[in-house]
C-alpha cells in the first residue's frame, strides 16, 4: 500500500465538503491500475455519474485504424480529429460509447487499439478536442472521471483528485487476466511502454495532479481501494485525508 490515507471516517450523508450532486472525482493512474473497476464501483455508491476518458481516446483510435489513417502520422491523424461523432454513455451500470451512431465498447478493447492509442493520445488535435467533449460532459457536476490527465489538466477543480498505481507485475497479472492471456510478461512490457510515452509526452503527461491522494493498490482489494475513494469523498469538512 502506497501514502494513501487510513482510518477514514464511515460513510455518512451529513457534513459533506461539498454536495455530492456537484463533486467531481478525479482518478488518474497508470495503466492497469484498477481505474475502471474502481471509478463504476465509487460511482454507483455514490449515486453519481461516471466517464471513462481512456475509452474516448480508444474510439478515436479505433475510428483512425477503420478509416486507414497513417496513425503514427501526426497530421494526418489531426487532419481527420474533429471528423467522427462521439457521444460517451454516464451509467456506471452500463457505459457506453458510440461512434457515428454506432455502439463501439466491444470494438475499442482490441489489440489492435491497444497499440493505436499512444500514437492517436499524443496528436494534440485529438486532445483539444476530447478534453473539451470531457469538460463539457464534467461541468454538470456529480461525476468520477477516470483518465491519465483529469486532476492535472481536464479538471484540476476537482473537489476531490486521486492517483491510483500499483507495481507493474501485479498491474500485468490484472490486465492479462482481464485479456484471457498467460503471457504476464509481455502484458507487463506493454503496460510499461504505455506509461513511457504518456509520461513523456508533451502534451498533458500522465503525472500526480497537485492535490491529489496516492493510493497503490498493490496489495488492495477492489472493495477496500473503492471504500478508501468512498470515504475521501464523503468525509466532512474539518477531516483532512
Amino acid at each position: 500500500m502506497g501514502d494513501s490515507p487510513v482510518g477514514l471516517p464511515p460513510v455518512n450523508a451529513g457534513g459533506l465538503s461539498q454536495s455530492l450532486g456537484s463533486l467531481v472525482v478525479a482518478v488518474d493512474g497508470t495503466s492497469g491500475s484498477g481505474k475502471s473497476s474502481t471509478c463504476r464501483a465509487v460511482a454507483e455508491r455514490l449515486g453519481l455519474r461516471y466517464l471513462d476518458t481512456g475509452a474516448m481516446y480508444r474510439a478515436v483510435s479505433w475510428w483512425m485504424l477503420q478509416h486507414e489513417v497513417d496513425i503514427y502520422d501526426p497530421a494526418a491523424v489531426a487532419a481527420q480529429a474533429a471528423t467522427p461523432v462521439l457521444v460517451s454513455g454516464t451509467d456506471p451500470r452500463n457505459p457506453t460509447i458510440t461512434l457515428d451512431g454506432v455502439d463501439v465498447s466491444a470494438e475499442i478493447r482490441s489489440d489492435a487499439v491497444n497499440g493505436a492509442v499512444s500514437p492517436v493520445s499524443t496528436v494534440p488535435a485529438v486532445r483539444a478536442r476530447l478534453v473539451d467533449l470531457q469538460r463539457a460532459i464534467i461541468g454538470a457536476g456529480g461525476i468520477v472521471v477516470e483518465g491519465r490527465d483529469i486532476g492535472s489538466v481536464v479538471w484540476p477543480e476537482a473537489g476531490l483528485k486521486v492517483y491510483l498505481t500499483a507495481d507493474p507485475t501485479a498491474r500485468a497479472r490484472r490486465r492479462a487476466a482481464e485479456a484471457g492471456t498467460a503471457d504476464v510478461a509481455a502484458t507487463q512490457e506493454s503496460l510499461l511502454n504505455r506509461d513511457r510515452i504518456d509520461s513523456l509526452r508533451a502534451v498533458a503527461p500522465l503525472t500526480m495532479a497537485d492535490g491529489a491522494v496516492h493510493i497503490d493498490s498493490t496489495d488492495l482489494t477492489l472493495d477496500e481501494v473503492v471504500d478508501l475513494v468512498v470515504g475521501l469523498a464523503t468525509a466532512p469538512a474539518d477531516v483532512s485525508p
